[in-house]
């Protein structure tokens, strides 16, 4: 006769223990030390006593979280968001603005140096509003059978599960103020169990919705919408798949940037943060010292952020992008504002950029602004072209450091380095080096 045994359930006491926060890293979580050992506390501040347990562990690290505190830091504030702990969204509303700055500088500074293999200091910090900035954002929706009722909201940390939001402090307050008469008529329509995303986006002309739906719309449903879009004067596009968009309402949006206007897709990429976009841009031609005879190479160009205000100081702009859309759109928007010395180019940004026909015009400056991954195939062919100057604009401070490394090899020098706080109250580095050749 067979037997038949439950496994015995292994039980793992997690360690809990008392230290004192000496640091905070680039994404916001405390540096602690305990044995020997490097513990990163989230929710612990520097300065603070705190008794913490621990959730992973390695060898060399461990991450804890905070279960008490013992003693509380002067840079501690009260976040804005009373979801601040469950949404995922923002990561540090509990720490002063002032002390998430320092904090990302001094990491970018230190992983730099690692890099480099000299002391690089991060100089002026570009800051604007720590809240009301955001003019994207994208919601998640899910009908909760059970309660017959629609969530509306961000993920949790680590999680696929929703916390449903009535409002979100770092929304531009005009996009702040939709989203609870959004949930009301998405809550009424027949497709409430069909719905995928909502998107909403604040441009110069306006906010805009962008409705993913996963079956077709009733005409009541579409009704319903189009009264909405009109009493809440925000323009209504229709996603039925990731390919199309219907446009119901509305303008096309655009904002406008250095006196230029920029329209874009609601699907395009633009900058989350409007007031540090302006100020990045201005900082970096100000960095390139743009003159008239200058011609000025713009690689990842987009939809021409950058490509287009340097277009009025120099002689010459060339804007490279890989998504045929984008360089579409930056052609269009040079000739809706009469620059006629730019042009556009789709090229893969992995392969050969000397070799292109374009590239043979030559350029004495370069402006890149690449994706996470950073630009470490492209920068060898920069560096063939003999610009004397270059800045990288960075969204990731681990590919900015390796891609350093390149530049210095060939002769060049980081002249100077700036952090951009474009999303204060999360984990995210935005910074811009200036190259020079020594």
């Amino acid at each position: 006769m067979a037997q038949f045994y439950s496994a015995k359930r292994r039980v793992t006491t997690r360690q809990i223990m008392t230290v004192t926060v000496t640091d905070l890293d680039g994404s916001g979580q405390g540096v602690a030390h305990h044995h020997g050992k490097t513990l990163f506390v989230s929710g612990a501040l520097p300065g603070e006593q705190a008794e913490v347990e621990i959730v992973e562990e390695k060898r060399s690290w461990a991450r804890a979280r905070t279960k008490r505190l013992l003693s509380t830091s002067p840079e501690r504030v009260a976040p804005a968001c009373p979801y601040f702990g469950r949404c995922g969204g923002c990561q540090q509303q509990h720490a002063s603005p002032e002390l998430q700055q320092r904090s990302k500088a001094k990491a970018l500074s230190r992983l730099l140096s690692q890099q480099i293999g000299e002391p690089v200091a991060v100089g002026n910090i570009i800051a604007g509003s720590a809240y009301g900035y955001r003019r994207r954002a994208r919601l998640g929706l899910h009908y909760h059978a059970r309660s017959q009722t629609l969530q509306m909201g961000f993920r949790q940390a680590g999680s696929s599960e929703l916390v449903a939001i009535t409002q979100c402090p770092v929304l531009k307050p005009e996009l702040d103020a939709l989203l609870q008469p959004l949930h009301q008529v998405l809550s009424s329509l027949q497709a409430v169990r069909r719905l995928g995303h909502a998107e909403l986006v604040l441009a110069d002309n306006g906010p805009l919705l962008v409705l993913r739906h996963l079956d077709p719309l009733s005409a009541a449903d579409k009704e319903k919408l189009e009264q909405f879009s009109h009493s809440q004067q925000v323009a209504l596009f229709l996603a039925p798949d990731s390919e199309t968009l219907e446009q119901i309402a509305g303008e096309m949006p655009f904002y406008q940037l250095d006196g230029l206007r920029l329209t874009f897709s609601p699907r395009d990429f633009i900058q989350v943060n409007g007031e540090l976009n302006q100020q990045m841009v201005a900082q970096a031609m100000a960095w390139l010292d743009l003159q008239p005879g200058d011609r000025l190479l713009d690689l990842f160009c987009g939809m021409g952020n950058f490509t287009l205000p340097s277009g009025k100081r120099v002689e010459k702009v060339t804007g490279v992008e890989g998504v045929a859309a984008l360089v579409a759109k930056g052609a269009y928007n040079a000739g809706l504002n009469n620059l006629n010395n730019i042009a556009f180019y789709q090229h893969n940004l992995e392969e050969d950029v000397a070799a292109q026909p374009w590239a043979a015009e030559g350029f004495n400056k370069v402006l890149l602004d690449p994706a996470r991954a950073g630009a470490a195939e492209a920068i060898p062919h920069i560096i063939k072209l003999a610009p004397e100057s270059v800045v990288y604009v960075s969204c990731n401070p681990t590919t900015l450091a390796r891609d350093s490394q390149i530049f210095l090899a060939a002769g060049y020098r980081p002249e100077r380095i700036t952090l951009l706080d474009m999303f204060p109250h999360t984990g995210h580095v935005e910074s811009m080096v200036l190259f020079s050749r020594k």
